[in-house]
């Protein structure tokens, strides 16, 4: 009997969201709808964006606020716009026109306290037992990951970036 489940995708290592999108674009070659919900990346440019248009219709993807982030020059509208979008997520997991929900760099919201963990927690448990949740980022709370059927963590054994490899279109971006 189908389960809907909570993934987590966490850690220092890179491919977080990459293993999302995997999953998103797996659900809608079998004609299922997504809904992806970028919480932090901001106006920067990924090609992400353009490829998802080719799933117009399967996979809806939303960016959040203005890529809020720990090195903010205005905490409390950072606050404010994690709320808003936390609300937005609210509104798409209750809507029951998604068979998965990605929470992408969510974690970094419960890591700055930008949003609570305990009313987060009630609403991913309480979803459509259908239902898919998928939530990507570093630092992910204990809770999260007491609360998850399935969590991977991501660990950085070597990254170009150390050896002074900038990021590149179709690999970072």
């Amino acid at each position: 009997m189908p389960k809907g489940l909570l993934i987590v995708y966490t850690g220092n290592g890179k491919g977080k969201t990459t293993a999302a999108l995997g999953m998103a674009m797996r659900a809608a070659g079998h004609g299922l709808r997504v809904c992806f919900i970028q919480f932090i990346k901001g106006s920067w440019r990924y090609g992400e964006l353009d490829a998802v248009k080719r799933f117009d219709g399967l996979i809806d993807l939303h960016v959040m606020g203005k890529g809020f982030t720990w090195k903010t020059d205005d905490r409390e509208e950072d606050i404010r716009l994690a709320h808003e979008a936390w609300a937005f997520a609210c509104t798409v997991i209750d809507s029951g026109a998604y068979h998965t929900v990605v929470l992408d760099e969510f974690t970094y919201l419960l890591h700055y306290k930008m949003v609570e963990i305990a009313p987060c927690l009630h609403v991913l448990t309480n979803r459509n037992p259908n239902q898919h949740v998928v939530i990507t980022g570093r630092y992910a709370p204990q809770e999260l990951i007491d609360a998850a059927d399935l969590v991977t963590e991501m660990l950085a054994v070597k990254h170009p970036l150390k050896s002074g490899v900038k990021a590149q279109k179709g690999i970072e971006f």
